[in-house]
């Protein structure tokens, strides 16, 4: 056994197992495709025209919206479980009104959702040990958009869980400065805006396969409740898995979780 394996307790790493599982779990699209019995490209090709400047128009929006529900009203009341249903049924019923009313209700449905699966991967977070007061925390909520989305540039080499987070690490880092100094400074908006939009360039790619198939003609209401769900879901295990590595890297420390992260095997 590996000397640093050795010196993790034996439940942890069977955590970190766990939380690796999920962090690499299958793709939005390919949940989907599963449900809907076919791909998703056809589906998103069909898409009405300028649909992509409309997605990240209406992305950028609703995590604008939940950082802004994190600043104002996270509190750090301490739960041993998180509520993953009652939030699943939430979005379920947004999912529903919006695929009753198709692609023209992403700008009303969208943030609704949004907030919805903020709310729930905080939640997450905060019953794996993180202090919701915290901005850092906070910003590594909204992190997990970029961590449970996918960049039509990524490659193998550059789409794994650590190289996201290292991407986003600048970032996240200034964002948090300014938000804890409330710098009200334009310098200190655009480095928030450039974070968004970091986001947004990885989370927007998911939305718009979520767009795609509750615009399939057969999903309707109730595939929108479903497709929903499956969204929710996901960003449910990604943060799962984000925060327990979280939590074994408080305990252990960064360095020595990523190695041991990196040398675990997912079958």
């Amino acid at each position: 056994m590996d000397n640093q394996q050795i010196l993790i307790r034996d439940e942890d790493l069977e955590a970190l197992k766990v939380a690796k599982a999920y962090v690499v779990s299958p793709t939005v699209a390919a949940k989907l495709a599963n449900i809907i019995g076919t791909p998703l490209e056809h589906a998103i090709k069909s898409l009405p025209s300028g649909v992509s400047q409309v997605i990240t128009k209406v992305t950028e929006k609703s995590l604008k919206a939940a950082l802004e529900f994190a600043v104002l009203t996270l509190d750090n009341r301490k739960k041993k479980k998180s509520a993953d249903l009652m939030h699943k049924i939430f979005a379920g019923a947004s999912g529903a009104v919006g695929g009753a009313f198709g692609f023209a209700a992403l700008a009303v449905e969208l943030p609704v959702t949004t907030t919805i699966i903020f709310r729930s991967i905080a939640d997450i977070a905060r019953s794996e040990g993180e202090d919701l007061s915290s901005i850092e925390t906070k910003l590594a909520c909204l992190e997990v958009f970029a961590l449970g989305g996918n960049s039509q540039e990524d490659d193998a080499a550059e789409s794994g869980y650590y190289a996201v987070r290292a991407a986003l690490t600048k970032l996240t880092s200034e964002a948090a400065r300014h938000l804890t100094e409330k710098s009200l400074t334009k310098s200190g908006a655009n480095i928030v805006s450039r974070f968004i939009t970091s986001l947004a360039s990885r989370f927007g790619v998911v939305v718009t396969e979520k767009a795609a198939a509750m615009a399939i003609p057969i999903v309707g209401g109730a595939g929108g409740l479903i497709v929903n769900t499956i969204f929710i879901d996901h960003f449910q295990t990604i943060a799962r898995g984000h925060f327990i590595i979280r939590r074994m890297e408080r305990a252990y420390g960064s360095e020595m979780i990523r190695q041991i992260y990196e040398k675990i095997k997912i079958d």
